[in-house]
């Protein structure tokens, strides 16, 4: 069956999070991906067991590198030498996209920017995935998701007020980088196709977030709103807040339209006398009065375990849903029921359980085709494929060139 970007190839000069996520995602939906690693050591991320703890490995592998890097193939070269170089030179020309995410300048010293490059391939689309942005007093500063979720404001979002900044753990700004990268390729990819041009694109984690913040930073600019931490037993909208049920376990009431539902709402919990109570009757009663009838709610859902809530929330028609944790989102039903969470055949570890492909294809579906490779474990079939010789290929691995 064929996939969306079956026949594409992309050249992937990435490290850690945001640029391999991007190409990662380009290759699950078919694209042929190969990862240019640096010989002495490859990509930094491969190093992330020692960072992040003995727990983070399995048989030689790490789950960091292994959720940014399938669907690839690895070659790894000694980018200081002319040879190498000229190895990624001969890979242009064929190549479709290339995607790099290197600090600004480093790209232009190895002979690896798009001026050099598409002087090779002018159909090329090469994406940098950067920290920053092109322009700017700090366009040239090195950056990291810490940082990038520091400057764009959403770490003084997330909590309620008082609390000291916090940060979203997972990389949450190197993934959403990662994906409007890939909305950046696919765009460009679309444009060469209608008008035969290549072109370069940046994508920034700060321009990520700041995007990602859409509303956030609507209202700053147009409203001047300046606090958007909200205190959970004050929220002006009691039924758009969360509760903690007997068993300790929290669900989220979701309601835009609270009128509509308080009624449901009211029958589900077994207070019909709520409905009509002068003090919760309409939007505007429930807004003035919300810390009392947050706390008469908080009282009646420790009356039952979390299922059990739930169970009657629904049969009510309220919308509800359970604020899982971690272990219960990637076993939640409904994941598993879309493939959000996909069974992978991993050939050192056996039987596992993957990210899946978040978007759905009725007639093109991605795949989980490979594990995040080997340090150079593709080089030799990559060089074959270019019309390399086992002879070329010996006197490169004598040189030091490839690995």
């Amino acid at each position: 069956m064929v996939m969306p970007l079956e026949g594409i190839r992309v050249l992937d000069w990435t490290v850690f999070q945001q640029g391999p996520v991007a190409t990662a995602m380009l290759g699950d939906l078919g694209a042929d991906v190969i990862k240019i690693e640096d010989r002495a050591g490859g990509d930094p991320a491969r190093g992330m067991v020692r960072v992040l703890g003995a727990q983070s490995g399995l048989k030689g592998r790490n789950a960091y590198f292994e959720s940014n890097n399938r669907n690839k193939r690895s070659i790894a070269l000694d980018l200081s030498k002319q040879q190498a170089r000229e190895i990624i030179y001969k890979l242009t020309e064929k190549a479709d996209v290339f995607v790099q995410n290197h600090r600004r300048g480093v790209a232009a010293r190895r002979g690896l920017d798009y001026a050099t490059l598409s002087k090779y391939n002018p159909r090329l689309i090469y994406a940098t995935a950067s920290g920053w942005g092109p322009k700017g007093p700090i366009s040239d500063e090195p950056s990291f998701d810490y940082t990038g979720q520091a400057r764009s404001g959403i770490m003084n979002v997330v909590g309620e007020p008082g609390m000291p900044p916090l940060w979203i753990g997972g990389g949450m700004g190197d993934q959403v980088g990662a994906i409007l990268t890939v909305y950046g390729v696919l765009a460009a990819l679309l444009v060469r196709e209608r008008y035969g041009i290549g072109q370069e694109i940046d994508v920034s984690l700060l321009g990520s977030l700041l995007f990602l913040q859409g509303l956030n930073v609507g209202f700053t600019l147009l409203m001047d709103r300046k606090e958007f931490r909200a205190t959970r037993a004050k929220a002006g909208n009691p039924l758009w807040n969360h509760y903690c049920c007997r068993d300790d376990k929290w669900l989220a009431l979701a309601h835009l339209q609270p009128d509509r539902f308080w009624p449901p709402l009211c029958r589900a919990l077994g207070k019909a006398e709520l409905e009509k109570d002068p003090s919760f009757q309409d939007m505007e009663a429930r807004s003035k009065n919300c810390e009392q009838l947050i706390s008469i709610l908080d009282k009646v859902f420790a009356t039952r375990d979390r299922d059990e809530w739930l169970k009657i929330l629904r049969a009510n028609d309220v919308i509800c849903a359970p604020i899982n944790s971690m272990p219960e989102a990637v076993v939640d039903p409904q994941v598993l029921a879309n493939e959000y969470v996909a069974d992978f055949n991993h050939p050192v570890w056996g039987p596992v359980k993957l990210t899946g492909i978040p978007v759905i294809f009725s007639q093109t579906p991605g795949q989980l085709r490979r594990e995040a490779p080997e340090l150079g474990q593709h080089t030799e079939e990559i060089l074959g494929e270019m019309g390399y010789s086992w002879d070329d290929i010996s006197r490169l691995k004598e040189e030091e060139v490839i690995l």
